[in-house]
């Protein structure tokens, strides 16, 4: 399967079967990044701020999903959603893959969660803190849910994304796996190997 990231919290999942995106930000919405208009059979979002529910971008070619995905509420911040409302985690399962995208996570993990998404081929998570937890709190959390192949997203790059947000070094600092991409994409299946990915964000238009 392939991943697209486009920058932020959104990625694009294309399947053999099936293709879908995830969390789409809103033209606009992201300083120095430009939303394509995309097409794929399904969306998913995390929550409705403008940075993660762009869905208008979005070219849907409706048919039956073969993956299956499991949602799990969580909060956008530390304090039971009282500061921005709730947060869904999604887990998607197709091609004996299990990806997983934490959204705007801004808590803490509960044993239940952990044992719900341990173990997942891939996980996508935010590390920028300020709205989400940040680099030390996804690094605990890598930590507890080993997962093979890890994305960081949701941060602050020298030409795009909110200046209140940490680079994505912050959190690579942690990591002894990282593998740099000269590209937006990333091809994986059952046999590749454990890592921690950074691509390359795309420039905006």
């Amino acid at each position: 399967m392939k991943i697209i990231w486009h920058g932020h919290a959104c990625f694009t999942l294309e399947f053999l079967k099936e293709s879908m995106v995830l969390d789409p930000y809103e033209k606009g919405s992201v300083p120095g990044l430009s939303m394509p208009t995309l097409e794929a059979n399904h969306v998913l979002m995390s929550h409705d701020h403008a940075d993660h529910h762009g869905i208008e971008n979005i070219k849907i070619i409706s048919q039956p999903m073969e993956a299956k995905v499991t949602k799990i509420n969580t909060y956008h911040d530390d304090q039971q959603g009282k500061l921005r409302g709730i947060n869904i985690i999604h887990i998607i399962e197709e091609e004996e893959l299990r990806l997983v995208h934490l959204g705007d996570l801004g808590c803490p993990l509960t044993h239940q969660q952990i044992e719900l998404l341990s173990g997942c081929d891939v996980l996508m998570i935010p590390v920028g803190g300020h709205y989400t937890i940040d680099a030390m709190q996804a690094y605990q959390i890598v930590q507890q849910l080993h997962p093979r192949i890890v994305i960081p997203m949701h941060y602050y790059g020298e030409t795009f994304g909110y200046d209140v947000l940490a680079p994505v070094d912050d959190f690579i600092q942690y990591c002894k796996d990282c593998v740099f991409y000269e590209s937006n994409e990333l091809f994986i299946d059952t046999k590749t190997a454990s890592q921690t990915v950074i691509l390359k964000c795309p420039k905006k238009d």
